[in-house]
C-alpha cells in the first residue's frame, strides 16, 4: 500500500501543478478583465453626462449610452465568469479530490480510472483530471459497491462494473489518509470528519455523502420530496448539497435566485451560509417565516414562532381550540369557499386619498365592481375594477394637463427641469407649442397623481383586515374579537397570517411568484398545514423539498411521516411525491445517541453511528442548590469554544443569564435577532437551537416539575440531540420521569452531595 500511496501522491502533485498553472493564467485574465470593466464603466459615466438639451445631442448621446451599456454588461459578465473560475480553482487547491473509482463500462476494452472532487478539472487536451461530484457517473462513488453498477445519464441508464473504490483525505496537496473500501463511505474517513469539533459554519459533506443522502441530493423526478430525518442524520447538509446539485444539473435554466430556503432562525441562516460558496456556488435566497410574513404585512407585527411557543404555555382552552381550527387545512378551504361566494355588498372597499381629499370614493369603487358580470370570478372582477379605475385616472390626468395650476408650474420651470421632463421626445414631433406644453403638463400631473396610481397598483382600495374580520364573523365568530383587538395594537397572530394572505390573494389575483423553481423548507414540522398550503399557492411553479423531524415538533402536534405525506398529497395538489427517511444519527457520539433515542417510544428505529465518547451525565441537585451545581460545572469547562446552556423557554434563559453574568466573563444570552455564535457560555432557549450543534451541551433544570407535560418529550429530545461530544443534564429536585424511564446504564449520575 505504501507504493500505491506514493503513486497516488505523485498524481496529486501533478494535479496540484496543473491547478496552479491554471490559477496563474486565470488570475492574469481576471486582472485584465477587471481593468477593462473599470475603464468601460468610467466611459459610461462620462458619456451619460453629455448635454442633452438639443435634439441632435440627445439622439447621439442615447445611442452612445446604449452602446456603452451593452459593453458594460459584456465586460461584467466576462469578469464574473473568470472570478468564479478563480474561486473554483482555489477550492481545488485546498483539497484536490477525495475519491477514486475504477470502472469497466459495457462494450469498452479497458477499465477507466476517475477521480472525484468538488469541481471538474480538465487539462489542455480536455482530458478530465477530476470529475465533479455532481456528474452522473460520480453517483457510482456514493451508491455503488464493487461489482455491477448503474448510473443515470441524460441518455438513460448506463451499466458498468465497479472494480475499485478508493478514498482520500488530501490537505494542501498532501495525502493524509487513503484506503480502499467496498462501502459507500468507509467508517475511517467518516469517523475522522465527525470527530472534529463544531465550527461557526456548517461544512459541506461531499466527501462523506451516504447512499440515502445521495438519493435526496439527486432526485429530480418528484414535485414534492419529504425528508424525515432523525436529529443529526445530516438532512440539512444533504439538502444544501441538493441545491448545489440542482444548480449543476439544470445550470442552463436554473440560477440561485430561483431557489428559496425557509430556515428556522437567523443563527441557522448564518451557520449554513458557507456551504454553497465552499462548492463554488452562489447562495440561494434565504428567509425565515417571520421575516417573510412581516414583509407582507406592512405596518403590522406578525407573531413569531417563538412568541407563539411562549404564549402556548399560558393559553386558555378556548384560545387553543380556536387556534386548532385555524391550523386545520379545512380552514383554508373555507377561505376559498368564502371568496368564491362573497357578494359585492360584503367587500370592504376604501377611499383612495390624495392630499387629504377623496380622489376615488369607496362607493364609486363599489359601483364599478358591482356592475361587472356575475359570471366573472372575484379576482377577475377585482382586476377589471382596477383597470377601469386606472382608465379614469388617466382621463383625469388628461383633463388636468392644461389646468391653471399646471400652467403656473410650467412657467416656473428652469430650462434644465423643462428638458428633463421633455426627455427624449423630439421637439419637432409636436405640431404646435401647445402640444409640447400639453405633453409637459401631463408629466407634471402624473407626478402629482402618482400616489393614486400607487394605491391602485398595490390594491390599496380594499381593506383586507376588515374583509378577513367579515370572513371570521361568518365562519368563526368566536375569533373576531381577538383578531380586531390585536389589529388595534398593530399585531396579528401567526395562525391568522396564512388564511388572511390567502384571502387577499384569492380576491385580488395577486401575490404569486411564478419565477421560483424550488422551495426548500427546513424544520417543516414547525409549520402548520395552512402555512404550507399558502407557500405552495404563492410559488405555484416551485418543486417542494420539505425536511424535518416529527419528534422535534415544538409548536404542532406529532404526525408520522406517512400522515404528513398523505396530508400534502391531498391539500397541496402535487402530482409526484416521495418520502425519504434518514434513521441514522451522525452528529452525536454513540453514547449520547443511545441516551436521547431512549427518550422516544419509537427510539429503536434510530441507529447510532459508532463514534465513541463519554456517557451523558445526570447531576441531581436540590431546588436550592441547582444554580450552584451549574456554576461548578461551568468552572470546569474550556470556554475557548461555545458551551451551550439550552433551556426550555425564554424566561429560563433570562433567569440564568442574570445569575451567571456576574460570575463568568464570557456569558451571552442569544436572541432571535442574533446571527452568529460567540465563544464562551451561550444561553439560548431550545427553539433558537433548532438545526444547530454544539460540542458541549448543558440542559438545566430537567426536573419533574419542569418536564412533565405532553410535549416535553420532544423538547427534551431536541435539547439532548444538539450535543456532539458532551451532554450534561442538571435536575433541580426530583428528575423528570422522562429521564428516570431511561435505562440507568446509558448515563452516569452524581448528586450535589458528592460535589
Amino acid at each position: 500500500m505504501d507504493n500505491e500511496k506514493a503513486l497516488e501522491q505523485k498524481r496529486v502533485d501533478d494535479v496540484m501543478n496543473e491547478i496552479q498553472k491554471q490559477l496563474d493564467a486565470t488570475q492574469i485574465e481576471y486582472d485584465k478583465a477587471h481593468k477593462e470593466t473599470t475603464s468601460v464603466e468610467r466611459n459610461y459615466v462620462q458619456n451619460a453626462r453629455v448635454n442633452t438639451y438639443e435634439v441632435d445631442d440627445q439622439m447621439e448621446t442615447n445611442a452612445e449610452i446604449q452602446q456603452q451599456k451593452n459593453l458594460v454588461a459584456k465586460t461584467i459578465e466576462n469578469e464574473t465568469i473568470l472570478k468564479k473560475q478563480l474561486s473554483t480553482l482555489k477550492i481545488l487547491q485546498d483539497s484536490a479530490y477525495f475519491g477514486r473509482i475504477d470502472i469497466h463500462e459495457n462494450g469498452e476494452e479497458d477499465s477507466e480510472t476517475l477521480y472525484i472532487g468538488t469541481s471538474s478539472l480538465v487539462d489542455e487536451n480536455q482530458d478530465f483530471l477530476i470529475y465533479d461530484w455532481r456528474a452522473p457517473i460520480s453517483s457510482i462513488y456514493y451508491n455503488g459497491t464493487l461489482g455491477p453498477v448503474s448510473y443515470e445519464t441524460p441518455m438513460g441508464e448506463q451499466f458498468a462494473e465497479l472494480k475499485k473504490k478508493r478514498q482520500f483525505t488530501i490537505k494542501k496537496g498532501v495525502i493524509t489518509n487513503m484506503f480502499d473500501t467496498n462501502e459507500t463511505i468507509g467508517d475511517e474517513i467518516l469517523q475522522s470528519v465527525l470527530g472534529e469539533h463544531s465550527d461557526e459554519y456548517m461544512r459541506n459533506i461531499v466527501a462523506t455523502i451516504q447512499a440515502e443522502q445521495n438519493d435526496i441530493i439527486r432526485d429530480v423526478k418528484h414535485d414534492l420530496l419529504l425528508v424525515q430525518g432523525v436529529a443529526g442524520s445530516g438532512k440539512t447538509s444533504a439538502i444544501l448539497q441538493r441545491i448545489a446539485f440542482l444548480l449543476y444539473h439544470s445550470r442552463d435554466k436554473l440560477n440561485a435566485e430561483q431557489i428559496v430556503l425557509f430556515s428556522p432562525n437567523l443563527l441557522f441562516s448564518h451557520y449554513i451560509s458557507e456551504v454553497l460558496p465552499s462548492l463554488g456556488e452562489k447562495n440561494m435566497r434565504q428567509i425565515t417565516l417571520a421575516k417573510f410574513l412581516n414583509n407582507r404585512f406592512e405596518g403590522l407585527q406578525v407573531e413569531s414562532l417563538f412568541d407563539k411557543y411562549e404564549k402556548k404555555i399560558t393559553s386558555s382552552k378556548k384560545t387553543n381550540s380556536i387556534e386548532s381550527i385555524k391550523e386545520d387545512p379545512q380552514f383554508m378551504h373555507t377561505v376559498e369557499e368564502y371568496v368564491q361566494n362573497v357578494s359585492s355588498s360584503q367587500l370592504r372597499f376604501t377611499d383612495i386619498m390624495l392630499d387629504s381629499e377623496i380622489f376615488f370614493s369607496h362607493n364609486e369603487i363599489h359601483d364599478i365592481y358591482s356592475q361587472l358580470p356575475q359570471a366573472m370570478k372575484p379576482s377577475q372582477k377585482f382586476a377589471e375594477t382596477k383597470n377601469l379605475l386606472i382608465k379614469q385616472l388617466n382621463r383625469k390626468i388628461k383633463e388636468n394637463a392644461q389646468a391653471d395650476w399646471v400652467r403656473s408650474e410650467i412657467e416656473n420651470l428652469s430650462d434644465e427641469e423643462y428638458y428633463d421632463l421633455l426627455g427624449t421626445k423630439r421637439r419637432h414631433a409636436f405640431q404646435a407649442i401647445d402640444d409640447e406644453e400639453f405633453y409637459i403638463g401631463r408629466k407634471i400631473v402624473k407626478k402629482r397623481f402618482a400616489p393614486v396610481y400607487d394605491a391602485l397598483y398595490n390594491n390599496y382600495f380594499i381593506d383586507y383586515y376588515a374583509q378577513y374580520s367579515d370572513f371570521l364573523a361568518n365562519k368563526l365568530p368566536e375569533a373576531v374579537d381577538l383578531f380586531n383587538q390585536n389589529l388595534e395594537f398593530h399585531k396579528i397572530d401567526l395562525v391568522d397570517a396564512a388564511p388572511l394572505l390567502y384571502l387577499r390573494d384569492l380576491l385580488t389575483g395577486s401575490g404569486r411568484n411564478q419565477a421560483i423553481a424550488h422551495l426548500f423548507i427546513d424544520e417543516m414540522q414547525d409549520y402548520t398545514l395552512p402555512q404550507l398550503m399558502y407557500l405552495k399557492y404563492i410559488f405555484p411553479n416551485a418543486k417542494l423539498t420539505l425536511l424535518g423531524d416529527s419528534e422535534q415538533a415544538l409548536f404542532n402536534e406529532f404526525r408520522t411521516p406517512q400522515e404528513l405525506l398523505d396530508y400534502f398529497n391531498k391539500h397541496l395538489n402535487v402530482k409526484k411525491s416521495r418520502i425519504i427517511k434518514l434513521n441514522k444519527s451522525y452528529r452525536s457520539t454513540q453514547q449520547i445517541t443511545n441516551f436521547m433515542k431512549a427518550l422516544l417510544p419509537d427510539g429503536n428505529e434510530i441507529q447510532a453511528f459508532t463514534r465513541q465518547g463519554k456517557k451523558p451525565e445526570l447531576i441531581i441537585a436540590s431546588k436550592e442548590n441547582g444554580l450552584h451545581a451549574l456554576k461548578l460545572e461551568l468552572k470546569q469547562r474550556d470556554l475557548s469554544s461555545p458551551v451551550a446552556l439550552i433551556t426550555k423557554n425564554q424566561a429560563e434563559s433570562d433567569f440564568l443569564y442574570q445569575k451567571l453574568r456576574k460570575s463568568f466573563d464570557s456569558v451571552t444570552l442569544l436572541e432571535d435577532k442574533d446571527r452568529s455564535l460567540p465563544k464562551g457560555i451561550v444561553i439560548l432557549p431550545i427553539y433558537l437551537a433548532k438545526g444547530l450543534e454544539f460540542d458541549d451541551v448543558i440542559a438545566y433544570d430537567i426536573s419533574h416539575d419542569n418536564y412533565s407535560g405532553i410535549n416535553d418529550t420532544g423538547i427534551l429530545y431536541t435539547i439532548c440531540s444538539r450535543a456532539m461530544h458532551r451532554l450534561t443534564l442538571i435536575s433541580c429536585g426530583k428528575p423528570s420521569s422522562l429521564i428516570m424511564s431511561i435505562p440507568s446504564d446509558l448515563y452516569t449520575t452524581k448528586s450535589t452531595v458528592t460535589l
